[in-house]
């Protein structure tokens, strides 16, 4: 089955904050005068005085990528091999992949065997987010067996993980074609397909993959792409080197399009300069009417553009570039720089912040308020602006989005840009956020809270 990676709901304690909000834990101790709460190997904490309650026993909420990432987040059903009993001790251990015993075993002159050595080599890593390091093992397992099909499903899913869409369809199609009755197949092709701008060619796979096998997460995606489908029926396209852009016809002036096209490679020529990395895909932008922006994404109404791997952005009455409209460029061209750079793994809080220091946002404006935020223990915690801020409120957005402004340029006024790349690199590795950031900037999410809550008080506190 295709399911989301983390879509199964989890036991879980709850804290309930004074100030409305909630914490998910997977565990919760009071001390003195603070709560401590661990969420997978980290552990946080946060002023005792800021609580109202603590349940247990409760169900986490499932938060599927971050607010910029769009990740199509998928994992197939793992194959069995003949062997795999035989390798798995082998080449797994000790909570790592033992590159001596994998080179042991490619040198035996059995494909099913150092085929699957690899696989489960790569397995690990993927399970574990290092998708770089994944994909290099899934090549070394394809190399053996070039025609199994799951290792081709599995190497497609890594590369449209890793930002490699365009690469993915061709072992998406391959996968397809050696396995034509498979819904895990059927329902990859559809997914790079999406990816890929090629979202009638999805549609009729997901199709195919539903008729085999109903798929909760497949039928989602599938409304999706039909939602697109029909709001760009009558669209025209334009290409660049880097965009494929998708305009609705009657809207949009001859001259719009050119110069959208020249602010979308000027910005993108910005990004490649100050994040030092270029998109291996052409990127997707779709230019709605504010009806029909909000009937495909099914954004919440203080949205301005959402970016799910492809920029989508209402332009109703806009008809030339304005300053307002470059900038939302900008910022959600960033999110399509981030994913690709972090494997889609970086957190909404630091993709926000980025997206925002890049559109040339300035966190001064919300100084004072945030400062008063922080001193009183009102702010979101970090682990909290690591999912999605598409459940918020309007007035919990805007806090949220100005905290992750303000932590982002601390970041980079403290330690330089090269630290923020470095953070989305060790993200695409596997890293946590809180290990990225003690390896970088030496900081977990305590120590870099109680550092922007000194720094707002020096700006702009009374």
């Amino acid at each position: 089955m295709l399911a989301l990676v983390v879509a199964l709901p989890a036991s879980a304690d709850v804290i309930h904050l004074k100030n409305g909000r909630t914490i998910w834990a997977d565990q919760v101790r009071e001390n003195k005068d603070r709560v401590e709460y661990d969420l997978g190997e980290d552990t946080y904490a946060i002023p005792k005085a800021s609580v109202e309650r603590i349940e247990t026993g409760g169900v986490a909420p499932v938060h599927s990528g971050s607010g910029g990432g769009g990740a199509i987040d998928i994992t197939p059903e793992p194959p069995s091999f003949s062997h795999e009993a035989d390798v798995a001790g082998k080449v797994i251990h000790d909570g790592k992949v033992d590159t001596d015993a994998l080179a042991s075993t490619a040198q035996t002159g059995n494909s099913e065997l150092a085929a699957t050595a690899y696989f489960l080599a790569g397995k690990h890593e993927s399970d574990h987010g290092n998708f770089p390091r994944a994909k290099v093992y899934y090549e070394s397992a394809l190399r053996f067996q070039p025609d199994n099909a799951t290792l081709l499903i599995y190497y497609a899913a890594t590369l449209l993980r890793t930002g490699h869409a365009a690469e993915a369809l061709t072992y998406a199609q391959h996968a397809a074609s050696v396995a034509p009755d498979s819904a895990d197949a059927l329902g990859m092709l559809g997914f790079v397909q999406f990816a890929s701008d090629h979202t009638p060619e999805a549609i009729r796979a997901w199709k195919k993959s539903l008729a085999l096998r109903p798929d909760a997460t497949v039928s989602q995606y599938l409304a999706r792409a039909e939602r697109e489908s029909t709001a760009e029926s009558e669209f025209s396209q334009r290409e660049s080197n880097h965009f494929n852009l998708h305009f609705e016809g009657k809207d949009t002036l001859e001259n719009f399009r050119r110069d959208l096209v020249a602010t979308l490679d000027s910005e993108y020529d910005d990004l490649v300069r100050d994040l030092g990395y270029s998109p291996h895909n052409t990127i997707a932008v779709t230019l709605y009417t504010q009806q029909a922006f909000f009937d495909v994404t099914r954004a919440p109404s203080w949205s301005g553009a959402v970016n799910d791997g492809k920029l989508r952005i209402p332009i109703s009455g806009v008809q030339s570039v304005t300053p307002e409209l470059a900038r939302i460029l900008k910022h959600e061209l960033t999110h399509s720089f981030i994913s690709q750079m972090a494997s889609n793994r970086c957190p909404t809080w630091l993709n926000e912040g980025i997206a925002q220091v890049e559109e040339g946002k300035s966190a001064a404006p919300y100084g004072h308020q945030l400062s008063m935020l922080f001193a009183s223990g009102s702010e979101i915690p970090f682990n909290v602006l690591e999912g999605s801020f598409m459940s918020f409120s309007a007035p919990q957005a805007s806090a949220a989005y100005a905290e992750s402004l303000a932590a982002t340029e601390y970041i980079r006024d403290a330690y330089g840009m090269s630290e923020i790349t470095r953070i989305l690199e060790m993200l695409s590795q596997g890293s946590s956020t809180e290990a990225a950031l003690r390896a970088t900037v030496h900081s977990d999410y305590r120590q870099l809270r109680d550092e922007l809550a000194s720094e707002l008080k020096g700006r702009y506190g009374e």
